[in-house]
């Protein structure tokens, strides 16, 4: 049995405009969980959840 790649593949264009996007939305996460307290748990939360949007486009090919 032949393993393939299941990951989406997108065209330049889109996955360029989905990895500036999703790195902004990343870094503005990590700014306000540095903004609410970088050491209290929704700080934490808001840094961890924004470090995810921001490397989220690694898993996803494009053409």
């Amino acid at each position: 049995m032949t393993e393939t790649d299941h990951r989406p593949a997108l065209t330049a264009r889109q996955y360029s405009l989905l990895d500036t996007t999703s790195k902004l939305l990343g870094l503005g996460l990590v700014a306000a969980g540095l903004e609410a307290g970088g050491a209290t748990p929704t700080g934490f939360a808001l840094a961890v959840v924004g470090a995810a949007c921001a490397t989220a486009t690694v898993f996803i090919s494009h053409e």
